[in-house]
């Protein structure tokens, strides 16, 4: 493998894993289920950025991200359930 191939295998890595927090840290604090938490996830412009390797999103903490996340989709400020 070389290095730009492990770059881009850890760089969508570390996007799945915030997929992953995002959409559990939806259903823990506003109780969407699973599908909507994903399709609210994956439908936002903050996934968009998550993908575009040049605004460095994927190198954030969860909870930075989620914050992006909930202020985009407007929800409600609730205490952060990691």
């Amino acid at each position: 493998m070389t290095n730009e191939e492990k770059h881009k295998a850890d760089v969508q890595f570390l996007i799945e894993c915030l997929t992953k927090d995002l959409t559990v840290m939806l259903m823990n604090n506003y109780n969407f289920d699973a599908d909507k938490a994903l399709e609210l996830v994956y439908t936002s412009n903050t996934y968009k950025k998550l993908e575009n390797e040049a605004t460095g999103l994927y190198y954030e903490s969860s909870i930075y991200v989620f914050d992006y996340l909930t202020k985009e989709l407007n929800l409600e400020y609730k205490e952060v359930i990691a």
